[in-house]
């Protein structure tokens, strides 16, 4: 009687640790295949350049009877809100590429020989730092605009625009430390 209950409570254990697998595998593929909701964030990015496509487009046009009526001042701001609309679309093809293919799938262009060369390389730490790199550009580009228009601001909006560039720049150097710290405290004593 004794080695019939052990016999049924183990085929029970057995069944129920069965069961477990097949709930934990359900919940596992269900977790994995939720990054494809990430797909439309990058979609709505796609968009989003296409919409800085026209934004560009406008301040080209605006830029082009500058070029013969106004001054150098006004001509070379007006190029660099051109800059700083190309560094943006040029962040957002870093985000979409890279995030694409860290959380959702691998890009396949085979062998197309504009591939950029980065891609399929670029881990989260690295696009952490393009990404803050990029965001010192831009605002060391909305900087140098400021200061070809000085007249236009006050001596504390000059500072928050400097305090704030300030910010980001050294946000990136702690980032780049950050990660420099992490990668050796990794691999210390790894040759």
């Amino acid at each position: 009687m004794a080695g019939c209950k052990d016999h049924r409570r183990l085929s029970d254990l057995l069944r129920h640790g069965f069961a477990m697998k097949k709930v934990e595998h359900f919940l596992e593929t269900l977790m994995f295949n939720s990054r494809w909701l990430l797909a439309p964030f990058y979609l709505g990015l796609v968009l989003a350049i296409g919409l800085l496509l026209v934004k560009f487009v406008k301040e080209f046009v605006l830029l082009v009877p500058l070029v013969f009526t106004g001054g150098s001042a006004e001509v070379i701001v007006g190029i660099l809100s051109l800059v700083d609309v190309a560094l943006v679309s040029n962040l957002l093809i870093i985000i979409i590429f890279a995030g694409y293919e860290n959380f959702v799938s691998k890009i396949d262009t085979g062998d197309h020989e504009d591939r950029p060369e980065w891609m399929g390389k670029v881990g989260f730490s690295d696009l952490k730092i393009k990404l803050i790199g990029s965001i010192v550009a831009i605002s060391g580009i909305e900087l140098l605009k400021a200061f070809m228009n000085v007249q236009s601001f006050t001596n504390e909006q000059m500072a928050w625009k400097v305090g704030i560039h300030l910010t980001f720049v050294i946000s990136g150097v702690l980032f780049a430390l950050m990660d420099r710290l992490g990668h050796t405290g990794g691999t210390s004593g790894k040759h």
